[in-house]
């Protein structure tokens, strides 16, 4: 399956799991050590055998450990690739159906969503945390067994190329591009090189798949009509949009929720109403794109609602949480990029009811040259009534906070915009000055660690 040439170990070792590392290997799990920049996994052969591994894939023209008898040593050109090839392989061998889901902002919890509408219906599984790159994705193919009836698999990526990939890998039956932002913007140059490489989804579609975009998203229209999609692939679009297949209407925002009618082809679908415990009008997009392919698999409309009431989110999306005063907190700290910030800003200005309300706001990474303008951009999007604060952490940030200040004068004569160079100082101050009755959103790139704000608030 994998391309190897056995050497050593018992005829009749089973392998049971894959696991590449050495810290969690299971009984009867196949080892395979990757080799990076500041790591080499063949080294931590001997803790592998010990904690179980019956057999490990191994790097053609590296030393085969004489101490381990026990163990089947499976050599490879190269581990990585023929952990792909493994994973490409067995995904072939069963019937499960594969959901794909890629996009600048939102495939978690599109993931999520799909997953959970998908569960009310078949035994599901779906890619956990951030495994979603190309050696999370094998990984994710061979948690697969035969009980197994549908994969929910995010696919992400930073280059051109990457997407093509994994889509190759996992081959889906029904792709999802939730959105086109401005993420990766350093390594793909423009929103167009960013909606390119989304499309490369489309690659892995067998005859009869489906690509499910979000058919608000001007770009992607574009991109489509110069892409060569696969034979017989179908085209169905999601958004907010009215003539989208799948839209929404009578939209309803709560701090914590939102609601409204899933509409199909212009009509009130079977599904009517419904209730999603995420704020945000981009959720009831992720939430349209789910319901889509949920339908298309078949689930009922009546299950649909189930699958929302038991929905479990990944943390940091859109999570609330309680400031030590009782203040609101909307933890949306796991990444960044101008497109997802901006709506989160509409999510706090469509959100009535408090005080005040406070944006907070961390660097965005990997935006290349024009990260400083992009900033600034974000910052001036805060208009009067969206918000009565921002506050802003990072070096990249203070650009953020110059907007800001040109957009809400009497926010900033006030004192109430303002940047910090670390996130203790941000948090002290705005401590201080919290309100029960306030709302606070924080927001930041992954490598800001912008949650660490939203847990001194929560401790007080």
């Amino acid at each position: 399956m994998c391309g190897a040439t056995r050497r050593g170990g018992l005829e009749d070792t089973l392998v049971c799991g894959v696991t590449t590392d050495s810290r969690a290997i299971g009984g009867g799990d196949l080892f395979v050590p990757l080799v990076g920049e500041r790591f080499d996994g063949h080294d931590f052969a001997a803790e592998a055998a010990s904690g179980g591994a019956k057999a490990m894939l191994w790097q053609k023209g590296r030393d085969i450990p004489a101490d381990l008898p026990d163990v089947a040593f499976l050599l490879v050109k190269d581990t990585l690739a023929a952990l792909q090839r493994l994973a490409a392989a067995y995904r072939n061998e069963l019937t499960v159906r594969v959901v794909g889901i890629t996009g600048s902002n939102g495939k978690t919890t599109t993931k999520d969503m799909t997953a959970a509408l998908l569960s009310t219906q078949y035994t599901v599984l779906k890619t956990e945390g951030n495994l979603n790159n190309h050696i999370g994705l094998p990984l994710t193919m061979l948690k697969l067994d035969e009980e197994t009836e549908v994969a929910v698999l995010e696919m992400g990526m930073s280059g051109f190329g990457e997407i093509e990939l994994l889509t190759k890998l996992a081959s889906p039956d029904l792709a999802i591009i939730t959105n086109i932002g401005d993420a990766h913007m350093l390594q793909l140059g423009s929103r167009s090189g960013i909606a390119k490489a989304k499309l490369e989804i489309a690659q892995g579609l067998g005859e009869n798949g489906v690509l499910l975009y979000n058919g608000d998203e001007p770009l992607l229209e574009e991109g489509l009509a110069a892409t060569v999609l696969p034979e017989g692939v179908a085209l169905r679009t999601f958004g907010l949009g009215g003539d989208n297949e799948w839209s929404a209407d009578g939209i309803e925002l709560f701090p914590d929720k939102c609601a409204f009618t899933a509409m199909n082809r212009g009509q009130v679908s079977g599904v009517g109403i419904v209730h999603i415990p995420v704020p945000g009008r981009h959720n009831i997009s992720n939430a349209l794109a789910a319901i889509a392919a949920a339908r298309f698999l078949g689930v009922p409309a009546d299950r649909i609602h189930q699958g929302f009431r038991q929905l479990k989110l990944t943390s940091m999306r859109i999570e609330p949480s309680k400031a030590f005063n009782g203040a609101v907190i909307l933890n949306d700290a796991y990444n960044a990029n101008p497109t997802a910030v901006r709506a989160a800003i509409d999510l706090v200005a469509g959100l009535g009811g408090f005080r005040k309300r406070w944006i907070v706001l961390g660097d965005m990474l990997e935006l290349g040259p024009e990260e400083a303008e992009l900033h600034r951009g974000v910052g001036a999007y805060v208009l009067p009534g969206s918000a009565e604060a921002v506050l802003t952490c990072g070096p990249l940030s203070a650009s953020t906070a110059e907007g800001a200040k040109a957009s809400l004068p009497e926010a900033d004569r006030a004192g109430l915009v303002r940047h910090f160079d670390d996130k203790d100082a941000l948090s002290d101050w705005l401590r201080e000055r919290l309100h029960p009755e306030d709302l606070v959103l924080v927001k930041g790139s992954r490598g800001m660690r912008m949650e660490q704000v939203v847990q001194a608030l929560e401790k007080g």
